[in-house]
């Protein structure tokens, strides 16, 4: 009899089904051991040994698995194949050898990208042994977060009250958001205006056509900056004779985009479905892991935490002989297509995310799954028939226009697209984040020397707009980029950041809260090598060359820890009042933004003299006044100048019916508090503080 160890309940079941009686299938339910949330779980002074702890369930669970294996011929382990499925085979295989239950076992590791009968058997038919160096890069890997976690949120601890911790992933990603915060404060918004040409053919065919050029000069699209400019060119159209100068038209040709990767499917689903990422990869999971239909319990789709684009020849050949029977052989290129990554320190190891089976057509599983599953389904289903499709032909038209209008020389233009086989575009067209302006209507037919008729001339008035901040979807696109994080973590690191408060969400986009804010300029001011893209990126790289056998983990723990315990230890002395100073300096701006009056943002409003800064108490950041203890101001960090601070008047919201007192509420330094009546001389005020959930009105 075999035992054979995969991660999940349901990935149990659906490949118990496969195997047959000589096999017993059992879960791990995921990681069994992990570093005790201690010091010294991982110590720098014995080369990073690592001290190990499993859970109370998790013990449980291994002494089931363990008198199974004290049975049996062999021991299968058949978790995920990536370096996290690596890893807790190489855990579940370091437990197994301290019960001493392995005598005479023979231990085999098997990989599939695919829960499907086919997958699996060929998998048993190919067992080899754990892969150390990608033991190697998880262990390097989760050193790594260890040390800095619990080196780097202590020194937050000490020096800013209220930091919760920092982390060697979660803080560069925060700083991302934070930077995209700064960019939008900074932005100042420019007026310009744009003037449109509504015109005619001789034969009454409509179109648009813009304003490009003034006489002789080219306008970019902020060069027209007044309402004065604008009118002045618009009565000149508007007295204008229009003549065609130029017809071009130009074949072009769209490609298919590659299959989803981890990055890209969230994308998408976010765009064209509006899934979280959470949501996401908790709904590809199910499908990964099985789906009953027709009363056999098949995996969907490849194995979903991938950052390669490319696909199995057999899957490659499924799609492109479904495109022949749903869309007809024009459809199918004569070569398959072939795909590269573009993301930095992409290690491509599985398949793209992809149908196990492409002949499984959406309609006909829809109705085995729950709606969200069945869209997502049907989304990687024709993402990845798209990825094997022919390419669109289409032809850009561009036509020149001058308006001659009492001596001056004006030019405009109209755009056009016209789809002359559809190609890809017959089943998905992507999604965008941002709306572009593209021109893609279908122009009617002109001549050079063609005069057209002017039905009216319109100006409108713009302005620039900050650059947008990020949803879900685009910080982990944004993390792809720039190499931070791996398919496995981009979604958890998000989530770690919502959990600490250091962002919230508002209308799907991600917003630092004042508390990230203070984290990230903390960190940029006395350890920004260590938040750096490029610093961050390079260890990743590094990590991959540990799982490719090219690097030894140590040697990359010890260059780290030598210079990073440097650093930190450059912070020992560091007094509150240099924190202070530079947190100040960094964020000045933000905590002060310009008055409407023209006033100082910095003085205080409640003594007139008095300046205001950053202060640090024991719950956190607010801000006081200068000359305290005599002015008492105070508020939250975040709060507009002008809110009812502390020493101000308080809110009046009704009487107390037992006592008959007064109830008010009133900001302190730590937020908004209710107060029962006032306090005779010498005692405290009863007093509590306001839940949470609850918003002070002005």
């Amino acid at each position: 009899m075999d035992v054979v160890i995969v991660e999940s309940p349901a990935k149990a079941k659906t490949i118990n089904k496969y195997l047959g009686k000589n096999f017993e299938v059992y879960a791990s339910y995921g990681h069994i051991r992990d570093l005790p949330s201690k010091d010294g779980s991982v110590d720098p002074t014995d080369d990073f040994a690592m001290i190990w702890d499993v859970d109370s369930k998790s013990a449980q669970r291994m002494n089931v698995i363990a008198k199974a294996v004290k049975g049996a011929d062999r021991v299968i382990l058949a978790t995920d194949p990536d370096r996290e499925g690596e890893a807790i085979s190489w855990h579940v295989l370091e437990v197994l050898k301290s019960k001493k239950v392995l005598k005479d076992v023979k231990v085999d590791r098997v990989t599939f990208n695919a829960i499907t009968k086919s997958a699996v058997s060929e998998a048993m038919a190919r067992p080899r042994e754990i892969d150390a160096a990608l033991v190697d890069a998880y262990l390097a890997r989760r050193a790594l977060d260890y040390l800095v976690g619990f080196t780097l949120s202590p020194v937050l601890w000490r020096k800013l009250p209220g930091a919760r911790s920092a982390g060697r992933v979660q803080s560069v990603t925060l700083r991302i958001i934070c930077d995209r915060e700064l960019e939008i404060e900074k932005f100042v918004r420019q007026e310009y205006w744009s003037l449109t040409a509504f015109l005619k053919t001789q034969d009454r065919q409509s179109f648009l056509a813009r304003l490009v050029g003034a006489d002789g000069e080219k306008l970019g699209r902020l060069d027209i900056k007044t309402e004065a400019d604008a009118k002045a060119l618009q009565a000149a159209l508007d007295a204008g004779s229009y003549t065609v100068t130029k017809v071009e038209a130009k074949p072009a040709r769209r490609n298919p985009y590659p299959p989803f990767t981890t990055s890209t499917m969230q994308q998408e689903a976010s765009r064209k479905l509006g899934f979280t990422p959470n949501r996401t990869m908790q709904l590809a999971q199910r499908l990964y892991e099985g789906v009953e239909i027709g009363g056999e319990t098949i995996g969907l789709i490849t194995y979903m935490r991938t950052d390669g684009v490319d696909m199995a020849p057999e899957a490659v050949h499924g799609a492109r002989r479904v495109i022949n029977q749903q869309y007809g052989d024009r459809y199918v290129p004569k070569q398959p297509r072939q795909y590269t990554t573009k993301a930095k320190n992409a290690q491509e190891a599985h398949e793209a995310i992809r149908p196990t089976e492409m002949a499984r057509l959406p309609k006909e599983v829809a109705r085995a799954m729950e709606p969200d599953m069945a869209k997502l389904y049907e989304l990687i289903w024709v993402r990845t028939v798209a990825s094997q499709m022919e390419s669109a032909d289409l032809e850009r038209t561009t036509v020149d226009i001058l308006a001659d209008a009492n001596g001056r020389k004006l030019e405009l233009r109209a755009n056009g697209q016209v789809v002359k086989f559809d190609g890809f575009l017959r089943v998905y067209q992507e999604g965008r984040d941002d709306e572009e302006d593209e021109e893609s209507s279908r122009l009617p037919a002109m001549s050079d020397g063609d005069r057209l008729i002017k039905e009216k001339v319109e100006a409108t008035q713009h302005s620039t707009e900050p650059p947008p901040r990020y949803t879900e979807a685009t910080i982990i696109k944004k993390m792809e980029e720039l190499g931070i994080g791996r398919p496995s973590t981009y979604d958890a690191t998000i989530q770690t950041l919502k959990a600490r408060e250091y962002v919230r969400v508002d209308k799907k986009r991600l917003i630092p809260e004042d508390k990230g804010r203070l984290v990230t300029a903390f960190l940029e001011s006395f350890f920004a090598r260590y938040i750096g893209y490029d610093f961050t990126a390079e260890l990743e790289e590094k990590l991959d060359r540990i799982s490719n056998h090219e690097i030894d983990w140590r040697q990359v723990l010890r260059d780290f820890w030598q210079d990073f315990s440097e650093a930190v230890a450059g912070t020992a002395d560091l007094r509150v009042a240099e924190v202070l100073d530079n947190l100040n300096e960094v964020l000045g701006a933000h905590i002060f933004p310009p008055r409407e009056d023209g006033g100082d943002p910095r003085q205080c409003q409640a003594c007139g003299n008095g300046q205001l800064s950053l202060k640090l108490g024991k719950f956190g950041a607010f801000i006081g006044c200068s000359n305290y203890p005599e002015c008492k101001y105070t508020r939250q960090l975040g709060q507009a100048d002008g809110v009812e601070a502390e020493g101000g008047g308080p809110k009046v919201l009704g009487l107390d019916p037992q006592s008959g007192l007064e109830v008010t509420v009133r900001d302190g330094r730590f937020g908004p508090y209710i107060q029962l009546g006032e306090p005779d001389e010498g005692e405290k005020p009863s007093a509590r503080p306001c839940r949470k959930v609850w918003r002070r009105t002005t």
